[in-house]
């Protein structure tokens, strides 16, 4: 109900007025049954603004930290992400990670739409960066098909940091159904969730024009943190997102499509998942 009101009376109308956001592809969409959308992640926003396109509810994953906050301001933002369908994802990888996932699996056995972001973290510099392999996990497991999203403008509206939105237009794409039923049956082979996701992530760059950087962007925000430190010793590095979203992966050297086997290492940052970051 209070997802509902939301969309319809209060975040809906306005976001509508003020970013008249435009959209392509929203027949994609399936009207009922499970879905994935997978989408690019470029600002906070994103989790606002595609929800409030899509007319179906769309339940996000979101890190975990989101729902254990402590005093005022913790115990309301838990409760917001609570009644607005973002579940708890725990991103330290393993296990762990693994079982937070149930969650949106949870969500894709009901028949409901479930938004992921395969890069694990917003961009930090609005280039697309290599997706993990929980968005495969998925997809496969619940046999659902995946449809790629391309957020257009948002970092643009709230950049990283920044608390206070600018007015400006943004858009959205949603992209084809991308049916994976070819690989029914496979989803613990290593090799094939990483071409599962290797090609939802081709699609993501098609859909939107970025740049393609294939490393985790949470390994780049790690070393940026640290050359912020590097920099500036005495003055705080580059923020805790950055540290906490980077112990979620490892480095990784392989291409595109090439898909050869994953350590383990990497494997439990790609169990990691995705995440729906919560206000800087």
């Amino acid at each position: 109900m209070f997802y509902w009101f939301m969309k319809t009376f209060v975040l809906g109308p306005v976001l509508r007025l003020l970013f008249r956001p435009w959209v392509k592809g929203l027949d994609n969409v399936p009207a009922e049954g499970a879905a994935i959308l997978a989408s690019n992640h470029l600002s906070f926003s994103d989790s606002i603004f595609m929800p409030v396109m899509v007319p179906r509810p769309v339940a996000f994953l979101a890190k975990s930290e989101y729902f254990t906050g402590t005093g005022i301001k913790g115990r309301l933002t838990a409760a917001f992400f609570r009644l607005t369908n973002q579940l708890p994802m725990d991103r330290s990888g393993g296990a762990a990670s693994a079982q937070s996932l149930n969650a949106g699996m949870d969500v894709l056995k009901k028949g409901s739409l479930l938004g992921i972001y395969p890069e694990g973290t917003r961009s930090p510099d609005g280039r697309l960066y290599r997706g993990k392999v929980g968005v495969a996990r998925l997809a496969l497991q619940a046999r659902v098909p995946v449809i790629p999203v391309a957020m257009i403008g948002t970092d643009k509206v709230q950049p990283i940091g920044k608390r206070v939105p600018n007015i400006r237009r943004i858009g959205m794409i949603f992209g084809e159904p991308l049916d994976f039923s070819r690989y029914y049956g496979m989803e613990d082979d290593r090799l094939i969730q990483r071409s599962v996701t290797d090609e939802i992530m081709y699609e993501l760059m098609r859909l939107s024009g970025q740049e393609y950087v294939d490393e985790y962007a949470a390994v780049v925000k790690l070393r940026l943190a640290g050359k912020a430190q590097d920099a500036a010793p005495d003055k705080t590095p580059a923020g805790p997102d950055a540290v906490q979203d980077a112990a979620a992966g490892n480095t990784p050297n392989e291409a595109p499509n090439t898909a050869p086997p994953e350590t383990p290492n990497e494997a439990a940052a790609g169990d990691a998942g995705p995440e729906v970051p919560g206000p800087s």
